[in-house]
């Protein structure tokens, strides 16, 4: 349900919020009050343009909060996206700026695609002429097959399936029809590439333990390396390693020794060095003979992996890989070199797919027929219900010239208002009121149906008055039981069916024009009807006349009504 609309400095709304509640929140006010304005702001919020002059005046920014709390059906939908409530709530924030916007979902930043594919979740807008969507007949379609419920859901994608394997098929079979020279160029580089990775002679895991062993071998190298040079250094044929340079320094020190007895103590221990050394220098030699090293195998590896790294390359990131578009292409080179048996199979294939499709279709179409019928008879009732005494309503089904992944069927919704007429397409015969009117017909009939879960109706009533209004009023009550609606109305006896009644209000303060929106009380409720109902003067007799209306219908409402919350939003 959308719980909570909070704007702040867009047009001459300095700062609003508005709680709305479950069934029928009806939003009245003077003409120019800015109704349109707050209901437009919620398209800004969900990620709509805007222009820079919609920000008020002198305000650095401009700031549109949805507050949602979201159903089971929506909760996993978010989640699909990474998107969780925080205590029960999902809030889209969008604050604008001159030329530029940021988005936040719960607090947290995050791009406009995100926010779009979240606001898809929770609620789903339509401009002030939804209604003109009518006129469409993709759009009847969907009316059609959101009727048929799941039945037409499991159709539906059988249908895109099929569809989607047959355009596979099609797609392979002009791909194979190649003119010879194109054939033989292709064929001639298939063996190309064939030849290439067979002589390669490729072993899955191979090249994983030829870098094993090169890092091994790289090892050995330098440690063989170091070792040797340690060993040059301290007792190496060099003439001036470690070894030769203390052996000189014990003879000069045993010379000394004969003159003073500190010298041969000093003597005595560069023996022991000597010693020391000479007994490194024995397992130096003996760890380097430990060491094994080829060069032959060093250049034989390092060759190997030169190759394999080439293959990959050109032909996969692993030897599997490779291996993999090797057969692939050994395959594709089979077909080619028997391409009469090639193509005479994928003609079959096609066939096949075809068969599938059609046979797929024609189930959908039939249950959509069956289901029209159905559609046919709920509108019709309902357009009665609008004053629409004579009118016919029907649905007619043609067949496209191909298939598509929608099946065959050219819905298109035909009606004839007045006795004697013949039915017509809507586009030819309803105004824009009638099609208002229409809309909301199948809006009822959608009510128990429609996914939407909030439906916001933008002065549906423009152009009805007496009887007919009351008919729609009626109506919005039907859909209140079902939905969450939030309505923008002129119409008296559409307001008085409002479980919240909002005023919007122009005022002005210090020179400064404001929008603003507050809640009524039951009292102010029935101010408001007889200000509709009395123009500029509110008799008593006005007012009591807008107490019955209120009253007429309590009496009316049915007992222990259920509300289930759902969204859909038309903005002016």
């Amino acid at each position: 349900m959308l719980q909570n609309l909070h704007v702040k400095n867009l047009a001459l709304i300095d700062e609003s919020e508005v709680e709305f509640g479950p069934g029928l929140n009806i939003l009245t006010g003077e003409t120019g009050a800015g109704k349109s304005i707050l209901l437009g702001s919620v398209n800004l919020a969900l990620g709509g343009r805007y222009s820079k002059d919609i920000l008020r005046k002198g305000a650095q920014y401009g700031l549109v909060e949805l507050t949602f709390l979201p159903e089971e059906r929506e909760l996993t939908k978010l989640a699909a996206l990474d998107i969780y409530p925080e205590e029960g709530a999902v809030v889209l924030t969008r604050r604008l700026m001159d030329g530029r916007s940021t988005c936040r979902i719960n607090g947290e930043t995050v791009t406009m695609s995100l926010l779009k594919q979240a606001a898809g979740i929770l609620i789903d807008i339509h401009g002030q002429h939804e209604h003109q969507s009518l006129l469409y007949k993709k759009n009847q379609l969907q009316i059609l097959d959101a009727f048929g419920g799941k039945k037409i859901q499991e159709l539906s994608a059988d249908v895109k399936t099929a569809y989607k394997t047959y355009r596979d098929s099609k797609k392979e079979w002009e791909r194979a029809n190649l003119d010879e020279g194109e054939r033989a160029k292709e064929v001639s580089f298939l063996e190309f590439e064939i030849q290439e990775i067979r002589a390669a002679e490729l072993i899955p895991g191979e090249d994983e333990r030829l870098e094993a062993d090169y890092k091994r071998m790289n090892s050995a190298r330098n440690i063989l390396e170091n070792a040797s040079e340690a060993y040059e250094c301290t007792g190496g044929m060099s003439g001036d390693n470690a070894s030769d340079m203390i052996s000189r320094a014990i003879r000069c020190m045993i010379d000394a020794s004969r003159y003073d007895d500190k010298a041969a103590e000093l003597s005595e221990q560069l023996v022991e060095l000597d010693g020391l050394l000479n007994d490194f220098n024995r397992e130096l030699a003996e760890y380097q003979s430990s060491l094994e090293f080829s060069d032959e195998e060093y250049h034989e590896t390092e060759e190997r992996l030169d190759t394999i790294n080439h293959m990959k390359t050109r032909y996969g990131n692993t030897i599997p890989e490779i291996l993999a578009y090797c057969e692939e292409k050994e395959e594709r080179l089979q077909k080619l070199q028997d391409y009469d048996s090639y193509l005479a199979q994928l003609q079959k294939e096609l066939k096949q797919r075809r068969q599938e499709l059609e046979a797929a279709a024609e189930q959908l179409s039939s249950e959509r027929k069956a289901q029209a019928l159905q559609l046919e008879k709920a509108i019709e009732t309902e357009l009665k219900d609008l004053n629409f005494a004579e009118v016919q309503f029907q649905i007619h089904f043609d067949k496209l010239a191909d298939y598509t992944a929608e099946g065959v069927d050219d819905v298109e919704f035909l009606i004839s208002m007045n006795p004697g007429q013949p039915v017509k397409p809507l586009a030819e015969v309803a105004s824009g009121g009638e099609l208002s009117r229409t809309m909301l017909a199948i809006k009822t009939v959608m009510a128990d149906r429609d996914e939407i879960e909030t439906l916001i109706f933008d002065e549906i009533d423009v152009g009805i008055s007496g009887r007919t209004a009351q008919k729609v009023s009626e109506k919005m009550a039907v859909i209140g039981r079902n939905h969450q609606v939030i309505c923008i109305t002129h119409l008296a006896q559409i307001a008085a069916q409002a479980d919240q009644h909002y005023l919007i209000e122009k005022t002005v303060d210090g020179g400064v024009t404001r929008t603003e929106i507050r809640k009524l009380s039951e009292e102010e409720s029935i101010d408001e009807l007889a200000r509709i109902l009395g123009g500029a003067e509110i008799t008593e007799t006005v007012r009591m006349s807008a107490r019955e209306m209120k009253s007429m219908v309590k009496s009316n409402t049915v007992k222990n009504k259920k509300y289930i919350v759902k969204y859909e939003i038309i903005i002016t």
